[in-house]
């Protein structure tokens, strides 16, 4: 791959506000940088199952979709085997018979799937759409250096993702903890209780009602905030 692309796969992560945003940059690029190709997406797996994170602009829909449905595909197979898949022309091709008949009645006659290596990520790969029977002969060498490429950028994504999501997290436990130190607060000065007996309490009450037990606090802490400021009213 020319530096540049390269550069240009750089600048689409630094103009991106998120993963999504990303990987739709990607899939158009690759469409520009990919001898033959009229179309590309992006397999991923996520909770158990496959799915389209992202396709470029003139993606049939359903193409993706009716693969993960059947469990057969050159993108299911790219994704759960990790080997390239490449079908110069569905009209000769005998291995998804169910799925060749619909890519073809959407106007795809080319396939090529290439699996990409994501830091803590499995079933990831990039396919790539012709139109025409061996469109993406040429195509072949360009796309494993762009998915290269495109791999490195996702798992830069991913890594910053998961950062976020990780700094939620404590911020919610954080914040959870605050509260239901209120709410045990509240009980040991209201009842003349200790802590121990106070956390029981409101464990049992959330078992009970079948509420968080983060939730109940909040709403405890929320009722005597209110009953207070109208006491000082």
């Amino acid at each position: 791959m020319s530096s540049e692309t390269s550069d240009t796969l750089d600048q689409a992560m630094v103009r991106s506000s998120g993963l999504d945003t990303l990987l739709r940059d990607l899939t158009d690029r690759a469409v520009q940088e990919v001898p033959g190709a009229v179309a590309c997406s992006i397999t991923v797996r996520r909770d158990g199952r496959l799915l389209t994170l992202a396709g470029s602009d003139g993606l049939p829909s359903g193409l993706d979709q009716r693969q993960y449905e059947n469990g057969s595909g050159p993108c299911v197979d790219a994704a759960e085997t990790g080997d390239e898949q490449y079908t110069p022309d569905l009209a000769a091709e005998s291995r998804w018979p169910a799925y060749t008949r619909y890519a073809m009645s959407t106007g795809v006659r080319c396939v090529l799937a290439v699996p990409l290596t994501v830091e803590g990520a499995t079933g990831v790969a990039l396919n790539f759409y012709g139109d025409r029977a061996g469109a993406l002969d040429a195509g072949r060498d360009p796309a494993r250096a762009f998915a290269a490429r495109a791999g490195d950028a996702i798992d830069v994504a991913l890594r910053v993702e998961r950062h976020r999501q990780s700094a939620a997290d404590v911020r919610l436990a954080l914040l959870s903890r605050s509260v239901i130190d209120q709410a045990v607060g509240i009980l040991m000065a209201r009842d003349r209780i200790d802590a121990r007996t106070a956390m029981r309490r409101l464990r049992r009450a959330s078992q009970e009602r079948n509420v968080k037990l983060r939730d109940l606090c909040g709403q405890l802490v929320a009722r005597v905030s209110e009953q207070d400021s109208g006491g000082r009213k």
